[in-house]
Parts: structure tokens; sequence; C-alpha cells
């Protein structure tokens, strides 16, 4: 009572000396800490709740931030965009983050994080999974899946059904003789391939189809897609929900959780990217609860489909194949449960939409501005094809597209699609010539590391014929299009598939040339780097 008594005794100016006083132990605390840092390097310098983010909001774009800040800083420096991040630009200091042995300290790409756990990502599935021995179980039965044969014929026999259905669109909108005439040929190719990978990816994942390229064509003009309209826009509403999720999850790993819930608009976008991902689970838990009972309608004898959803619903189960009783010395007799399937389904979508899409579209960008290189690509495109171009692409040609692949690793040598890559040290070590803590969170700068003149022979020249070199293989860590360790991209065969196929099914029937060759490559970096729009134009090649 005694102390009611003396709370309802103080003015208005008692309290905000109090919250003064308050604010101030905090700057004092964070500002004691931030100096009496271990190995204090150099980097732009943090504000109390915010850290570096205001510099970081100023540039708007993530890629563009840490190079500037490497001109700035250097090899290695430091940003505060969350906690404390060292940031990594040179080959030679990231061998231990990503040796490939089960031994590494380094297989988590992330500590805990409250705002990601917030949004249920923490510890599930495989991209921001910080439990180790549950991020061993799911990886197992994904790279099962992806990997399997049959899983790589799918992924081919996708790629040409989504394609015809592609080039359908593209008829009737952009290639009858007389819109080409009128020089009306003029598509945004960005738009486009986000689609057909979206439709991708989900058919290859679910099983299901996904008609987001029919609901983008549905608003070019009068004519509509032959498909309901309602399962048309159902699609477009869970992929854009998707994309929303993938372009905004950042504000849950920078932003502390008081800027998120009580700075007004922040917290208005938070709530509504939080109902947004509650979405996306409901709608992923719907498709597994429906391929479920339609497995235990199917009888043992008969056969099931190849996408990932049913592999990894069936492992460890009667109808698994490939029955798996251990994952490092570790006992998993048991099926996946439905929230492992749903992250798994999940990091599939974030995986495999975004990243080939962005990357296809890149390398239209490229070859456009290298005649050297469209010309070679072409030729051995027809050689493969003998100038046919309507049959079906196969595996045996995507092994034969060798100039494709170099084209690939070139682009993203130069344009890398996923530039900056985590690791969070479990133990105390010695990085780049300094001894740190456990619980040290490094980040490698692909960006930088891509275009060093100590590892690449004329390191800013897009020369796609390096690739090509009898023996030729970049030096040890300056390469990093997958990443690295055991923590490598686990998709990274489906894309080069996709990447490659679709490639030779593209250039080996069209000229795709850019409608303003002086025009700037239009990105925006957050986690990945992303094309927010491409105009070219496009007619059949004579």
């Amino acid at each position: 009572m005694t102390l009611l008594k003396f709370f309802n005794n103080l003015e208005i100016s008692d309290y905000l000396s109090f919250i003064g006083i308050i604010l101030t132990i905090y700057v004092a605390h964070y500002y004691y800490k931030y100096f009496t840092r271990v190995n204090p390097l150099p980097g732009p310098f943090p504000l109390p709740f915010f850290g570096n983010l205001l510099q970081f909001f100023w540039y708007d774009d993530l890629k563009l931030y840490f190079i500037n800040n490497h001109k700035k800083y250097g090899d290695i420096f430091e940003v505060y965009l969350g906690i404390r991040r060292i940031v990594l630009n040179r080959p030679e200091d990231i061998e231990k983050l990503l040796m490939p042995s089960t031994k590494s300290q380094y297989l988590m790409r992330f500590p805990y994080t409250e705002g990601l756990d917030e949004i249920g990502m923490m510890g599930k599935g495989i991209l921001a999974n910080h439990n180790l021995k549950s991020w061993r179980y799911n990886r197992q039965f994904f790279t099962q899946a992806i990997l399997a044969p049959k899983f790589t014929n799918e992924a081919i026999d996708w790629t040409n059904k989504l394609f015809n259905e592609l080039e359908g669109y593209w008829n009737k909108l952009y290639l009858k003789e007389e819109i080409i005439k009128e020089n009306k040929n003029v598509l945004d190719f960005s738009a486009w391939l986000n689609r057909y990978t979206n439709d991708m990816i989900i058919a290859l994942t679910t099983g299901e189809r996904s008609y987001t390229m029919a609901g983008y064509f549905n608003i070019q003009g009068e004519e509509k897609a032959e498909h309901p309209l309602a399962i048309v826009d159902d699609s477009e509403k869970f992929v854009r929900a998707f994309r929303k999720h993938i372009l905004n999850v950042a504000i849950f790993v920078f932003l502390p959780s008081f800027v998120r819930h009580y700075i007004p608009f922040v917290k208005g976008k938070t709530d509504d990217l939080i109902q947004n991902v509650g979405f996306i689970y409901d709608r992923i838990d719907t498709i597994v609860k429906r391929r479920k009972e339609e497995i235990e309608n199917t009888p043992l004898d008969k056969p099931l489909p190849h996408d990932m959803l049913t592999s990894v619903i069936t492992a460890n189960t009667p109808r698994d194949i490939n029955y798996t009783k251990t994952v490092g010395g570790e006992a998993l007799e048991r099926p996946m449960n439905d929230i492992e399937i749903r992250h798994i389904m999940f990091d599939a979508f974030i995986g495999g939409t975004d990243t080939t899409a962005n990357m296809i579209t890149f390398i239209a960008y490229f070859v456009a501005h290298h005649p050297e290189v469209k010309k070679k690509l072409l030729e051995e495109i027809d050689r493969v094809f003998q100038g046919d171009k309507t049959r079906p692409i196969t595996e045996s040609d995507f092994h034969s597209l060798k100039y494709c692949e170099a084209i690939i690793k070139e682009v993203s040598r130069v344009h890398p699609v996923a530039n900056m890559i985590a690791r969070y040290s479990q133990e105390p070590d010695e990085i780049a010539g300094y001894k740190w803590p456990a619980g040290t969170m490094f980040q490698i700068n692909a960006v930088t590391i891509h275009r060093l003149n100590s590892h690449w022979e004329e390191a800013d020249k897009f020369n796609p014929d390096r690739w090509m070199d009898k023996g030729f293989e970049p030096d040890k860590y300056s390469f990093i299009m997958f990443g690295g360790g055991l923590r490598v991209c686990p998709g990274r065969k489906l894309a080069m598939i996709e990447l490659v196929c679709l490639m030779a099914l593209l250039y080996r029937k069209y000229d795709i040339d850019l409608a303003d060759m002086n025009a700037p490559l239009k990105t925006k970096s957050i986690g990945i780097t992303t094309c927010k729009e491409l105009l070219v134009k496009i007619k059949p090649r004579n």
C-alpha cells in the first residue's frame, strides 16, 4: 500500500525523469559492452536499440550496404544488424566455416533468433534450423527425396510441360506476326520467369498444379487462360503470400522485439507478416493432409507419385524403399511428423522459387550484353538439338550442355543471387587472425570473394570460357555459388537442372534481346538479390 501511495503521489515530470534514468542506464550499458567488445573491428558506429539498421535502411539494399562497407573498412569488418556480425571477404578466412566435416563446429547458420521463433521457423526444417539433431534428421529425408533418379526425371518432365504452357501464353500475347511488326513484343522477363519457377517448384514438391503463369496471363489482356478462375486466383494468393514472406523475413532477423512490437508503423507490418505466415502454414498443412489421405487410400502394390511431399510422408514407413535406420549414429526408426513435413515443404518453396527465377533473369541480361557469348550458346544448343526446336529436352541433353553450365557459373560469379552466407560458432576458435569466443556470428560476403583479383584472372570481366578450360578449378573457397560445408544448398542439383534445361528451351527457339540495352539491371537485395523488372523483346529464331 505504501508503494501504491508513492506512485500515486508522483507527477508526470517524475515519471519522465524515471524513464530518462532507465534509458540512460540502458545506453550506458549498451556502449560499455560495445567499447569493451572482443576484437574491436572497423565498421559503422551502432546506435542503441537499432544498431546499424538506420544506415542499412538508408541504402535500402543489403548487397550495396555490404559492398560499400567493404570499400570503406576493408576485408574484415563488423556490423550490428540484430546482433554483432563479423563480415569476411577473403577465401582464406572462410575455410573453417565451410569445412565439409561432421566435426565442424560451424553447422549452424544462425543462433536462436527470437524473431524467427515468433514466426515458427526456429528449430524446424533445414534453412534456419539451429537444432542440429532436428536439422540432420530433416536434411536426410530432404536429400533422399531430391537426389532420387526418379525425382530428376520428374524435374525434367515438368520443365518441358510448364515451358509448353509458357509458350502458349507467349504465342498469344507477343509472338503473333502483327505484334512483332508493331514492335509490341516486349515482356517483363522477370515477372514471367518468377511465375514459371513458382509453378515448377510447387509441382515438384507437392505433385499438385499451381497456376500463377495463368494468373499473370489473365491480367495481360482481355483473353483469359483455360483454367478455372477460382483455381488460378487461389494459386496467386498462395504464391503472393510466399513472396511477401521471402521479401520481409529479414524484419524478424534484424529488428529487435521492442522495435517490431512497439514502433507504430513497424508493429502494423509485423502483425501483418505474422498473419501472412500463418496463412502459408495452414495451406501447407491442408496439402499435406490431402496427400496423406491419398496415400492411405492407395493399395500397397500400386505405385505412388515421385514428388517430394510423397517421399517425406512415406519416409520410414512400409512404403519407403530407402528405409533409413540411422543418421550420424542416431536411430531414426520413425516417420516424419506433420510439423516436420510442413517445414520441409516450406523450405523447399523458399529455396526453389526466387533463387532460380532471378538467376535465369540475370543470365538473360548478361547474355544480351555479350554477343560473343550468345553466339557460342546458340552454337552449342543447335549442335545438341540438331535444329529440332520442339522435342522435349532429356537428361542426356542436360549433361551435354556444358557451355550453358559455364554461363550459369559465370553469371553467379559476377552477380550472385545468394550474396551472403551466415555461419555461427559453437566453440571458441581463431578466424581471420583473431581469437573469437563461442557464439560469434560470421557473414561471408560472396559478392567480394567472387571478384577478387588475387583469385580470378580478369576478375571483373564476364567470361564463361574460363569454365571451359580443361582442368580449370577455381581457388579453394573463391567460388561459393551454393555455399559450402555440410550446409551447402541441398537443392543445387535441381537448380542446375532447371537452369540448364530452361536456357536450352528458351534460346533454341527464341531471340531474346533487351528492350533497352542502356537500362541498368534493376535489383533489390535483402536475403537474396532479386530482379524487380527486366524488359525484353522476344521473337522466334530464324
